[in-house]
């Protein structure tokens, strides 16, 4: 296994930095690395695009995160909170079921009915009055802190002019602007402005409570059926969009990959050593983004959930097995495809079987004579002894030409 790694190896580095068994200068070196680069940002970036073509979760159910909070809340005043903050500063803003909508421009996938209704009943809160509503709210908020700020002062104040009082001090020494007895009067006057602009806030908050469009979506937020299909379906597209955007990647790099290999594949039969050696680096470069992504995608996807629930079933909180399961199982997945790219796609004795029938060396493809036993161009000695017949046959084909002996069975004789 060591050995063919080993191979693997010397054979990537050799096809990544020569041309016609010729190692490229420097100047070659860099332009190429250049431009190895340049794609792989560029696919990096189409990567990017096309794992967004399809809705994200919470594009699809854009109402989910906000319901959820609301639900989530204890608070006493949480359905006022929710409804401020369902008006938005101004009411020329974009409706909130088209912004949920506009979501579909240019992806796959369709925005959550539930969520274009939830948006619709927003909608229909923004109005004109309801704004009026809330700018007095705060309004009067602010006249309420400023009024709390003055007392603040005012205490400080008068606490000071106790302590001169006290030491005897003159009033007209005093370093307050205020006396104690007109501090006590205005702490008592501001404390009852206080109370009253609180009373008017409840009653404000209470008259957008009791709006029709409010009392509206109160019920849709407060009806369960609705929620509980929200949450559902946006736990089932949370589990498959990594799988989704996984697909749409390779479909992506696929065809390029093929594409590369093709090119590469016909540019070694007809000895182009240039288009060879950029259509190899092509090849890695396309290969490169769908390991990583096939490995970020053990790690959220629906494997990754799979390992999960039997882990948690079996161990409970021993979650950290995951991490023994995939050091176990990534090893086992990269020899397997060391193994389908050796005997499969880079299989030596498949690429010998062909140059020789076109009268090509069996290591650089270049064409030679059939009476030719060295590769004037590389040198390569093109025969093997057959160990039955001892004549001289062609390397890396599994029988004898001159006697039809198996040549992976030395110990054989042919009678």
């Amino acid at each position: 296994m060591f050995t063919r790694i080993r191979r693997l190896s010397n054979r990537f580095f050799n096809n990544s930095r020569t041309v016609n068994n010729e190692p490229l200068n420097k100047v070659s070196l860099v332009v190429i690395i250049l431009v190895d680069i340049f794609i792989l940002i560029n696919v990096f970036t189409g990567l990017n695009n096309i794992s967004e073509w399809h809705l994200s979760p919470t594009q699809a159910y854009p109402c989910y995160s906000e319901w959820n909070s609301y639900k989530t809340q204890t608070t006493k005043n949480k359905d006022y909170e929710f409804l401020r903050s369902s008006l938005p500063y101004g009411s020329n803003e974009q409706k909130i079921r088209q912004r949920y909508q506009d979501a579909e421009i240019g992806h796959l996938g369709k925005v959550s009915e539930i969520c274009l209704n939830y948006g619709e009943s927003k909608d229909k809160l923004n109005n004109p009055q309801n704004q009026k509503i809330l700018t007095t709210i705060n309004q009067t908020q602010d006249k309420i802190s400023r009024l709390e700020q003055a007392n603040a002062t005012i205490r400080q104040q008068y606490d000071s002019t106790l302590l001169e009082k006290i030491a005897g001090q003159s009033s007209g020494n005093s370093i307050n602007q205020v006396r104690a007895e007109k501090a006590k009067q205005e702490l008592t006057q501001n404390s009852e402005k206080i109370s009253t602009l609180k009373q008017e806030i409840a009653n404000l908050q209470n008259q957008l409570l009791t709006k029709s469009e409010s009392v509206n979506l109160l019920s849709f937020v407060k009806d369960e059926t609705k929620f509980n299909q929200v949450a559902k379906d946006y736990k089932d597209a949370s589990f498959w969009y990594p799988s989704i955007q996984l697909v749409f990647q390779a479909i992506f790099l696929i065809p390029l990959i093929l594409m590369a290999l093709l090119v590469n594949n016909f540019s070694q039969r007809k000895g182009y050593g240039l288009i060879g050696l950029i259509s190899w680096h092509l090849l890695v470069i396309f290969i490169i983004p769908l390991i990583l992504k096939v490995f970020q995608f053990l790690q959220i996807g629906i494997i990754f959930q799979f390992l999960f629930d039997i882990i948690s079933s079996l161990f409970g909180g021993l979650i950290f097995l995951i991490s023994y399961a995939y050091i176990l199982l990534i090893p086992l997945v990269g020899f397997g495809m060391i193994k389908f790219f050796q005997t499969v796609v880079f299989n030596h004795k498949i690429q010998a079987a062909n140059r020789i029938q076109k009268s090509k060396c069996i290591r650089c493809a270049k064409k030679i004579r059939p009476q030719d036993s060295h590769c004037p161009h590389c040198g390569y000695y093109q025969y093997v002894e057959c160990h039955s017949c001892h004549n001289l046959t062609y390397k890396e084909l599994p029988y004898c030409h001159h006697c039809g002996a198996d040549q992976n069975s030395p110990n054989l004789e042919i009678n």
